[in-house]
């Protein structure tokens, strides 16, 4: 009898395999630690608008008004923000000036089942901030985020 080439092959297709199940395993692993995004500077209007977005969405509305403007926390006419529980906020851009800055922020929805699947729809906001010691504060914002009904942007 002669040597057969069959065992090479079958060594080959293991070598294949291991190597699609390594990369399938680096993709998940990538997936599931990406974590939370990077946490920008406090002191920055971009920085504020996220801490805001988190303490809306978190439900935590006593953090969420110590970003607002003194006369909206003080005087808040509490309303319930839009459904936030799916959706997602993308910092667009910002204008910064001396004394006031404006963050556009593309906010994104989505909506399980229908007969097609997921849907959803985005829309772009702006939160108008001011200058305050060194910091900003939010003078208004996105209905969506709008936790008191002074700060709804006109």
């Amino acid at each position: 009898m002669t040597d057969s080439p069959a065992p090479k092959r079958d060594r080959t297709l293991i070598v294949i395999l291991a190597v699609i199940g390594a990369l399938v395993a680096i993709a998940l692993i990538v997936v599931f630690t990406r974590g939370e995004p990077a946490q920008l500077d406090e002191s920055t209007p971009e920085g504020v608008v996220q801490r805001y977005t988190a303490a809306v969405i978190a439900g935590d509305e006593e953090a969420a008004r110590g970003y607002l403007v003194p006369e909206l926390a003080d005087s808040c006419e509490r309303i319930e923000p839009g459904p936030v529980q799916d959706m997602r906020v993308t910092l667009e851009s910002t204008t910064e000036r001396e004394d006031s800055a404006d963050v556009r922020v593309l906010i994104a929805f989505s909506y399980d089942g229908g007969l097609f699947g997921s849907s959803g729809y985005e829309e772009q906001g702006t939160f108008d901030l001011v200058a305050d010691g060194g910091g900003w504060l939010i003078e208004s914002t996105p209905w969506p985020l709008t936790i008191c009904a002074e700060a709804a942007v006109k």
